[in-house]
């Protein structure tokens, strides 16, 4: 190639496969804190590298009437929010609301909502599909752990995005299972011999239902449940025992039918019973949902009895520690954008 003549090529040193025991003994030491920052460092340049070949997006955060477009985008890709999420969503933690603008426009929003110094969760990880592949995403995804720094985080992820999610950190911990159904139906066998009473959720039974909460949700979340209970549309019901809390549950207008979340229970006969009175609610011939642990198999039971099909998945993941919480009275989770 007579264009290369004079120029004198290096070879490169091969890699040295095995440092040293003294080189392998001072990565080993270092803290787990310097390795985790480097890990992200290299998350960081991945991302940046991704969109370098890409125009670069600006990340802000989003006020609360933007944060109705993450509803919207999250109703096109089919996970169907609530009619009330946006400003429900935004109010319990206004700063954690994130989109990437490339001008004027939105091509990526992210939602990572912190719960005081006890838990983090992340959702809303959507990009606008003609900018999807393109690295936006990823950077927000740092802007999001960087939000929630010093807290363990949790989400729940779409098939096609958890190998991104565990590049972050992120662990799978279990499955959650989206069941679909149509009110009102039949009530499930068990559905009336409880033991408990059931009725409707009044202002005055809100600090023992804070408590309750508490038990089977990794972080106090008081303010959110004030709003969630009593939002237009909804129907609360809780069951009581001896005078103690034993169960509660939220239907909530839906863009597509209701979804009954959370669903709480002491026991399965007392799941039943709230399902049913909620599933009452519900007129005739529209879809109601509910995200049930699969790891609770007998909400997976109940599900079933109540005629009730499977129709989407999500891996419930964390980063940091995972939070020790009975699964076998969670009937139904509350959201898969806020945990």
């Amino acid at each position: 190639m007579p264009a290369c003549r004079g120029i004198k090529i290096q070879k490169k040193r091969p890699l040295d496969r095995h440092p040293p025991p003294a080189a392998r003994r001072r990565t080993q030491d270092r803290p787990c804190s310097v390795r985790r920052r480097r890990r992200e460092g290299l998350h960081a340049a991945v991302a940046l590298a991704i969109v370098g070949r890409n125009m670069k997006p600006v990340i802000e955060k989003m006020n609360r009437e933007e944060a109705a477009l993450a509803v919207e985008w999250a109703a096109r890709e089919g996970w169907n929010p609530g009619c009330s999420d946006a400003g429900i969503f935004y109010d319990t933690d206004p700063d954690g609301f994130f989109m990437a603008r490339l001008g004027s426009t939105p091509v990526a929003v992210l939602s990572a909502v912190r719960y005081g110094d006890d838990f983090g969760f992340m959702g809303f990880y959507i990009a606008a599909p003609e900018h999807r592949n393109k690295g936006y995403g990823g950077l927000l995804a740092l802007a999001g752990i960087k939000h929630l720094d010093g807290v363990p985080v949790g989400l729940d992820g779409v098939e096609a995005q958890q190998a991104n999610y565990a590049r972050h950190g992120f662990v799978m911990a279990h499955a959650n299972v989206r069941y679909q159904g149509i009110g009102p139906g039949a009530a499930p066998a068990a559905a009336g011999c409880t033991g408990a009473e059931l009725r409707s959720i009044q202002p005055a039974d809100l600090p023992g239902l804070f408590a309750y909460d508490r038990r089977h949700f990794p972080a106090d979340r008081e303010a959110f449940l004030r709003a969630w209970i009593f939002q237009p549309g909804a129907t609360a019901v809780l069951a009581h025992h001896d005078g103690a809390i034993v169960g509660y549950s939220v239907r909530r207008p839906c863009y597509h039918g209701h979804k009954i979340a959370p669903l709480f229970a002491a026991s399965p006969d007392i799941a039943a019973a709230l399902l049913h009175s909620l599933r009452s609610t519900v007129p005739a011939e529209e879809a109601f949902f509910i995200d049930v642990p699969q790891p609770n198999q007998a909400a997976v039971a109940l599900a079933a009895a109540s005629g009730m099909v499977p129709v989407f998945k999500t891996a419930r993941m964390y980063r940091g520690p995972a939070p020790e919480l009975p699964l076998s009275c969670l009937y139904g989770i509350t959201s898969f954008e806020l945990g």
